[in-house]
């Protein structure tokens, strides 16, 4: 968590679902402010789950954050004194969102990034693995396995109560789904070869 002290970094936090990605973004925010640096927090504003602006853990907590479209939208709206950005739900922003972050490091800022590594399908998800080859710190987190308690790096989507099929798109917006954490093993995509 501590990085060089004469330039800029980014971080990632990663895992499935429920693996309490938000909640470390919010911890490494809540620490930053401690120290009286200036932050300021981005999420995509496709992700309205549990408030328009906050960033909100599954757990509850919440920080502030600016709700952008898209990533270029993040290098327009940073102070130029900020110290730490967070980018919350870094999966759903453009593969430009690497080369924001990169900038941003070379600006001498510290950059935090959480987000989803894998898709429903158990495959890397939108700009995340770049983002994870080119950081200079990558903290990959575990949910719980809701079928067998193990271990669970994958996130499991249900469509109507049943496994989503490998043809489903990759985001659903409105759609009828719920999630679960589930293990290597437990992890069912019915249609994947």
């Amino acid at each position: 968590m501590y990085g060089p002290k004469d330039h800029g970094w980014v971080e990632v936090i990663v895992g499935p679902m429920y693996s309490g990605k938000s909640e470390e973004l919010i911890r490494r925010i809540k620490r930053a402010k401690i120290a009286r640096q200036k932050v300021q927090v981005f999420k995509p504003s496709i992700d309205d789950r549990y408030d328009i602006n906050d960033v909100v853990s599954h757990a509850g907590d919440r920080t502030g954050a600016i709700a952008v479209k898209n990533s270029n939208e993040i290098i327009k709206l940073v102070d130029e004194d900020t110290q730490v950005v967070a980018i919350d739900e870094v999966q759903f922003f453009d593969q430009e969102i690497v080369k924001v972050c990169k900038r941003l490091a070379d600006d001498n800022k510290r950059v935090i990034c959480a987000g989803l590594d894998m898709d429903f399908r158990g495959e890397p998800f939108g700009p995340t693995p770049y983002l994870m080859a080119t950081a200079e710190l990558v903290d990959k987190l575990q949910a719980i396995c809701m079928v067998c308690g193990n271990p669970a790096t994958r996130t499991q989507r249900f469509i109507n109560g049943k496994p989503a099929n490998y043809s489903d798109p990759v985001v659903l917006v409105g759609a009828t789904e719920s999630y679960e954490a589930r293990c290597r093993k437990c992890h069912i995509v019915p249609g994947r070869l």
